[in-house]
């Protein structure tokens, strides 16, 4: 985890100094292979997904954040508790104040010790479909969790605006969180809206990380229409190898199209004979020489595509909750 005057960066991996004033931005992939993707994928990694700020407070405490391009919401969450409010980080930079709560200062300490994350730790939880957030420091007697505060083990997703959790109405809500909860994981999301083209860059990227135990990379629905079947099977052959053969031991779950509206309409548009891509990723899965990467079909985790939102792409609420279930239900039976 990313620390910076006491505090901790959870999927975030490099705070971008953007100017005196501006502050520094708060980025889920490093400079070097950002500026290396296509030009949403540039855009989307310099967007939280969820990402967090976390740090246990002596006292009072002010980070200071700001959102230059369009206002956001941040929550804090104690340990699994969330406030009920939120605050509304603006173009300016904001102060989000929070303090202990006083009703969880005589918790059972065997009670909070069962929970993944302390309720002593304060998390503000950035949006998951938001501009960027920029960080400008922070006022309070703060330090960064220790490891026995937090999950021991993180679930990594690597996806489309579908895996990055565009259409729920919180970031607890895509189905990368709603797996991690029900696993005791910490959720690592990086989904990329309309921009999942599993370059090489990225693959190596995920592949070269150490911060997850298990990845879950949806594949990928952003390169129906605009790729071919064998660009495709070349590139998620490439991520599904290198992620399996740098990670041996860990579980690499490949996940084919989620149900969409092709698998709904009597008329596919222009996303033709989408099967084929579902297909050659079969294919990848099998052919790859490393037995820790696993195949899940994704009609199987939203079976007719029930809780999809009108465009019949994007789980709402309802559908990220199924494949969250669902998804755990897979990771819980591998080994990790």
């Amino acid at each position: 985890m990313l620390t910076r005057d006491g505090l901790g960066f959870h999927d975030v991996v490099e705070l971008r100094d953007v100017g005196e004033t501006a502050g520094r931005v708060l980025q889920r992939v490093p400079e070097d292979v950002r500026v290396e993707l296509n030009e949403g994928a540039r855009s989307n990694y310099r967007r939280p997904a969820g990402s967090e700020i976390r740090f246990v407070p002596d006292g009072p405490t002010d980070v200071t954040l700001s959102a230059p391009e369009h206002a956001c919401e941040v929550r804090a969450y104690w340990g699994p508790f969330p406030e009920r409010s939120t605050t509304t980080v603006g173009t300016e930079p904001t102060a989000v104040t929070v303090e202990p709560p006083g009703s969880l200062a005589d918790l059972d300490p065997d009670a909070a010790a069962a929970y993944a994350h302390h309720p002593r730790v304060c998390r503000l939880v950035m949006p998951h479909e938001s501009k960027p957030v920029h960080y400008h420091g922070v006022a309070g007697g703060v330090r960064p969790p220790r490891e026995d505060e937090l999950p021991d083990r993180t679930l990594a997703a690597y996806g489309t605006s579908i895996t990055r959790g565009i259409a729920a109405t919180g970031p607890h809500l895509t189905y990368v969180h709603q797996a991690a909860r029900r696993l005791g994981a910490d959720p690592l999301n990086l989904g990329t809206a309309g921009s999942a083209f599993c370059e090489p860059e990225i693959a190596d990227h995920v592949a070269a990380r150490d911060d997850w135990d298990a990845v879950v990379l949806a594949l990928s629905v952003n390169m129906v229409a605009g790729f071919s079947v064998a660009e495709f099977r070349e590139r998620a052959g490439y991520m599904v190898d290198t992620v399996a053969g740098e990670n041996p031991g860990k579980p690499v779950v490949a996940v084919t199209l989620f149900p969409y509206f092709p698998d709904l309409r009597t008329d596919p548009g222009d996303h033709g004979d989408y099967t084929v891509f579902r297909e050659a990723l079969r294919d990848a899965v099998a052919d790859c020489p490393h037995d820790n990467a696993t195949l899940v079909e994704g009609p199987d985790l939203l079976p007719h595509g029930r809780g999809l939102t009108t465009d019949l792409v994007h789980p709402g609420d309802d559908a990220m909750i199924d494949v969250g279930v669902s998804l755990a239900d897979e990771l819980a039976g591998l080994d990790w």
